[in-house]
């Protein structure tokens, strides 16, 4: 990263102390600026979100090639949402600790494990852990969607899962087989709020070890809160099954 650029993000990071700061790395013909953006997050002390109208207004200018924010009196370290927002966007993220004044930069490595993922709602969660299987086991693709951290606990949100799985091209069916998708009830909630995949007697991961042996059935889902992981589906996860659900372009 070029010199002017580094003291370009410093002085925002100045700026906006004890605040994060946030803004974008954009390629403008042969140059690169930097692109500073407002951070509008609810607590901006501890968390960063770019205005969707500055990032709209950065791509009018140049193709976005990084995403950048400061950790205030922090270590340039990723935090796991960083690691998960990393591979959500594809983009290198570049990390500024202020005032140390060290910039760290990660980048996507396009294949997150299954298991023993974090949990970051909106990246990592359980919704994702089920598109990422889809996508590795069989090809399918699924449209990321923006979900609020508790959509589920208020009858007045939409409910997700009901609402959107015909698009998603899902329908119900009565009996689990392999590969289909459980949709549940966890906790106090006023929709179904929890998903995993449903992998019969067979644990196996695409290029991961599990270790799971039995006779099952397993499934593999991303509770919140908690790594993602395999589970034995049955007993209080069969009572909470509210949906089960099966791609139409299912093997």
């Amino acid at each position: 990263m070029r010199k002017h650029i580094i003291a370009a993000i410093q002085a925002h990071a100045a700026a906006e102390y004890p605040k994060e700061c946030c803004g974008l790395l954009i390629s403008v013909g042969r140059a690169e600026k930097y692109f500073p953006c407002r951070n509008i997050a609810a607590d901006p002390n501890e968390e960063f979100r770019i205005d969707p109208e500055e990032y709209a207004a950065a791509e009018d200018i140049g193709e976005v090639i990084g995403v950048v924010h400061s950790h205030p009196d922090a270590t340039s370290r990723p935090s796991p949402r960083d690691l998960a927002m990393c591979e959500a966007t594809a983009l290198p993220w570049h990390i500024l600790s202020w005032p140390e004044g060290d910039l760290r930069t990660i980048t996507p490595t396009g294949s997150t494990p299954l298991l023993k993922r974090p949990f970051v709602h909106g990246a990592w969660d359980c919704w994702q852990v089920c598109a990422d299987w889809y996508q590795r086991e069989w090809g399918l693709e699924f449209e990321a969607f923006q979900r609020t951290d508790g959509w589920w606990e208020s009858a007045d949100n939409a409910s997700l899962y009901e609402q959107h799985y015909e698009a998603a091209g899902f329908v119900r069916v009565d009996r689990p087989r392999r590969g289909d998708m459980i949709v549940m009830q966890v906790g106090r909630t006023a929709h179904p709020n929890h998903a995993g995949i449903y992998l019969g007697t067979d644990p196996s991961l695409p290029g991961e070890e599990t270790g799971t042996f039995g006779p099952g059935p397993f499934l593999l889902h991303h509770l919140y809160g908690r790594p993602s992981e395999l589970i034995v589906f049955g007993g209080p996860w069969l009572e909470r099954t509210r949906l089960v659900l099966r791609h139409r372009d299912a093997r």
